[in-house]
């Protein structure tokens, strides 16, 4: 055999094959599947199966999932990664990197023991990969640049193969210059559905990713080298209020699977029901070990599928129990100006900048007032509410919870409307008494009880 031919046999069993850029001009492209492409911020219905094995989709919160090909019994996707816009939300949009025309890429859905083939084509200035984050696959498939495979150079279209042995939940990333590729944006999520579409089977199934941006107020592009100090925290790379509400019917079995690829974990807190843990990105909990709470903590790099019983009709808040995380635009270094008198510099400064406010000397609610900011820039706390407003940003969304709603609606069905008398409300009776403590009686006195002495 040639060392040509030992080469390329190599290559073939120890990394993904690579398609050169000839063959993908010409009658290499006509056997790629095609390229579909999402720009709408918005969350899309979810893809049900139109061939392969049947399952439940799952809704991608402000995402979508990647339409697939059979081949010969094989599912075919294609990925590209290349640089996309993404609005964070109204009016502030960030120029990312990521997959199919969005940050993040779209959710790949697949069922266990379906035979999966992604074609990756970088359009990337730089070379890249594609790690298939807690997948169990042959080493040349995990998409480690440099250790099992070579980079994606830009132009080139390289091929992943192998079987979803595990049914379960997973995200894919870059393994290649990850530090500046994953800062940019680049992540998605990987649903592989269990054989029997009922085991586990629940009535609406959610995914998002938790990731974080450092993007100067009034410009576009993440400061890559941010190690913590993060100004933007988002969920699939949307900032509250562009972050929309998971909609659910009243009593449906509701999962919610989050994974995290932050640099710091998130207690992830929901409002008004208690959940268990039932999967990690190593599969399923044992059912004896769960039990309830109302908050779960994901680690770096870490999924956690929760699930629970909407009972209690209403809109319920969802967030990262951090509260620097559900604001935006964050500033560091900046003095707490509560009970500080202004007043003596306030009209000396407004003399020189018209629009300057006191801010901070009574805290840091803004009260319904806005002021001026860059251009492309979200305020710190923003979003109204039936009540008025909902000061809070980033990671924070709600969870509507209304009776009789169709089993695929998704719609956003408006605010709550609570019925008369269950809204907390200002109490106008009155001043109530003081309550008072009984005086302390001493043993021996009536009514203390039997004196030992």
């Amino acid at each position: 055999m040639s060392d040509t031919n030992i080469s390329r046999r190599a290559f073939l069993q120890g990394s993904a094959l690579a398609v050169t850029a000839g063959a993908v001009s010409r009658a290499g492209a006509a056997g790629l599947p095609e390229v579909p492409l999402q720009q709408s911020p918005l969350t899309q219905p979810p893809l049900s199966p139109a061939n392969g094995r049947p399952y439940q989709p799952v809704v991608t919160l402000n995402g979508w999932t990647l339409p697939w090909r059979m081949k010969n019994g094989v599912k075919e996707f294609h990925l590209v990664a290349e640089p996309v816009v993404r609005e964070i939300a109204p009016g502030m949009k960030a120029n990312l990197w990521g997959y199919n025309g969005q940050s993040p890429g779209p959710t790949i859905e697949v069922v266990e023991g379906d035979r999966v083939r992604i074609f990756v084509t970088n359009k990337l200035p730089e070379a890249t990969s594609v790690h298939w984050h807690g997948q169990r696959l042959p080493n040349g498939m995990d998409g480690v640049a440099g250790l099992t495979q070579p980079g994606i150079p830009p132009g080139k279209t390289f091929v992943y193969e192998f079987t979803a042995r595990r049914a379960g939940t997973f995200m894919y990333h870059p393994h290649a210059d990850e530090m500046v590729q994953m800062a940019m944006g680049m992540m998605g999520f990987w649903v592989t559905h269990p054989k029997d579409p009922n085991f586990m089977r629940v009535d609406r199934d959610f995914v998002f990713l938790l990731n974080a941006y450092d993007i100067e107020p009034g410009a576009a592009v993440p400061k890559v080298n941010t190690m913590l100090d993060f100004n933007l925290w988002t969920w699939n790379s949307r900032a509250f209020p562009g972050i929309d509400p998971l909609v659910v019917r009243q009593n449906d079995r509701v999962r919610i699977r989050i994974g995290n690829l932050t640099m710091t974990n998130h207690p992830i807190h929901l409002h008004g029901h208690e959940f268990t843990v039932t999967g990690t990105d190593g599969g399923w909990t044992p059912p004896a070990s769960r039990w309830p709470e109302v908050s779960a903590d994901i680690a770096v790099g870490q999924m956690r599928a929760i699930e629970f019983d909407a009972t209690e009709e209403g809109d319920w808040a969802l967030h990262c129990h951090k509260a620097h995380h559900t604001m935006n635009a964050m500033g560091h270094g900046v003095p707490t100006m509560i009970g500080v008198d202004q007043s003596a510099v306030a009209g000396k400064i407004a003399r020189l900048i018209p629009d300057y406010m006191v801010m901070g000397d009574k805290g840091g609610s803004m009260d319904g007032m806005e002021m001026p900011l860059p251009e492309n820039t979200l305020p710190m706390m923003a979003g109204n509410g039936p009540y008025g407003a909902i000061e809070m940003g980033g990671m924070f969304s709600t969870v509507k919870v209304r009776r009789n709603l169709a089993r695929n609606d998704y719609r956003d069905p408006g605010w709550y409307r609570a019925p008369a008398g269950s809204v907390a409300h200002e109490w106008k009776g009155g001043d109530a008494p003081a309550p008072q403590a009984a005086p302390a009686m001493r043993p021996g006195q009536p009514g203390h009880g039997h004196d030992p002495h």
